[in-house]
C-alpha cells in the first residue's frame, strides 16, 4: 500500500551556486521558510514537473516531505543537513549560521 501523501516542498540545487534551493510559487528562494508548501499531491506532481522542466537554472529537483506544526520543519535527516549548506567548511549559508 503507498504511502499518503504528506505536505511537502519542491527542492532543488541552484545550477550556479550549488546550494539547496527551495520553490516559491514561480522563483526559488533559499530559505526554507519561504518555501511554497504543497498539500495536494495532484499539484505538488504538476509542480514538481514544471519545476524539473527548469534545467538551466536547477538540478536534482524533487518533493522533500515537512511538517508545519511549527512553521516550516524538514522530517528527514538529509534534508536538514542539505539546508544549512555544504560539509566541507564553513561557506555559503553555513557562514552565517
Amino acid at each position: 500500500m503507498p504511502k499518503s501523501f504528506q505536505p511537502s516542498v519542491i527542492t532543488a540545487n541552484d545550477l550556479l551556486k550549488g546550494d539547496v534551493v527551495y520553490l516559491h510559487g514561480d522563483a526559488w528562494v533559499r530559505d526554507l521558510a519561504q518555501a511554497e508548501v504543497l498539500t495536494d499531491e495532484a499539484d505538488a506532481e504538476i509542480r514538481l514537473l514544471e519545476a524539473a522542466a527548469q534545467v538551466a537554472e536547477v538540478v536534482g529537483v524533487y518533493l522533500a516531505p515537512v511538517d508545519t506544526t511549527d512553521g516550516i520543519q524538514t522530517t528527514h535527516f538529509r534534508e536538514t543537513f542539505r539546508a544549512t549548506g555544504p560539509s566541507n567548511y564553513a561557506h555559503g549559508k553555513q557562514e552565517h549560521a
